[in-house]
């Protein structure tokens, strides 16, 4: 229906500013529409990456139809092995706050499985993060009090004998 304006390389900078800028302002969609133009032009560019990620993760618990498949498909684009699994985390984590948000039958204990996976990722992140980089650390400790503060707890497995005709 449109074509696309491109950018200039020369404002690759200046963009990836007001990304962030819009992400600041609580606008995830401005930023993830200035990411793509910036993909665009430069397909490797780590940041607008990182930022892509964190523009969908930001519309979870705000209702969009942006889903947690489009955040995890952004993902293998991350170069960086720390990065990649820390960035992980941050898609379970967001996803547990957005479910704990949602309320409903099951949220707690659907909360609870994403925590875990979040822990488990930044785990994975804290044995190959950067020297004096404790971030993974400290997003695995808020995982931790989310589910101690809130009492989350894993499904229950049921126990019971299927039903045989």
């Amino acid at each position: 229906m449109f074509e696309l304006k491109p950018l200039h390389k020369d404002a690759v900078g200046q963009a990836l500013e007001k990304a962030q800028h819009y992400r600041l302002l609580n606008e995830p969609g401005e930023a993830e529409s200035i990411c793509l133009d910036v993909l665009e032009i430069e397909p490797g560019n780590q940041q607008a990456v990182v930022t892509l990620l964190l523009a969908l993760t930001d519309r979870f618990s705000k209702g969009y139809s942006v889903g947690v498949t489009k955040a995890k498909e952004v993902l293998p684009r991350i170069k960086d092995e720390y990065q990649r699994a820390y960035y992980a985390g941050i898609i379970c984590e967001r996803q547990a706050k957005a479910r704990l948000s949602q309320g409903g039958p099951g949220s707690g204990h659907d909360a609870y499985g994403y925590l875990r996976e979040a822990m488990s990722h930044f785990e994975a992140a804290e044995a190959c993060r950067p020297e004096g980089n404790d971030d993974s650390i400290l997003r695995w400790n808020a995982c931790a009090r989310i589910i101690m503060r809130n009492n989350l707890t894993p499904r229950p497995v049921d126990a019971g004998e299927p039903y045989l005709e």
